[in-house]
């Protein structure tokens, strides 16, 4: 096994457990499911696998939706007596489609063997 594909695949077991441990509680599991998510981007990165692109997507919607979250606790959040209406959750909905997302795309990498890309002569 070369060291690319030993490092790949350690970065994809990594992000995988992360994104797992991180589904336990959304909220404060998002501290573990965004470097997951990375992770799993970049190990698909370092040996090239076809679901690069999947796992380059989650991570994108898993940091615009975990940044949502953050912004929109700050300000109190939705609901109640805060002036906001729940509406404003549909916001957040790129963290749970990147987690899914990158869920489905480390275990397709994990599964695949890497492309191997051959330089013209």
């Amino acid at each position: 096994m070369s060291a690319n594909r030993s490092w790949s695949r350690g970065f994809l077991w990594t992000g995988l457990a992360l994104l797992l441990i991180g589904a336990v509680d959304p909220l404060e599991g998002s501290l573990l499911i965004l470097p997951g998510s990375v992770l799993a981007a970049i190990g698909a990165w370092v040996a090239p696998h076809r679901g690069r692109g999947v796992l380059t997507t989650a991570m994108v919607c898993v940091i615009v939706g975990v940044a949502i979250l953050f912004g929109l606790s700050a300000l109190g959040g939705v609901g109640g007596n805060t002036g906001r209406s729940m509406a404003w959750l549909w916001l957040v909905a790129p963290y749970p489609v990147g987690w899914l997302l990158a869920l489905i795309g480390v275990l397709r990498a994990l599964r695949d063997r890497p492309t191997v890309t051959v330089a013209p002569l």
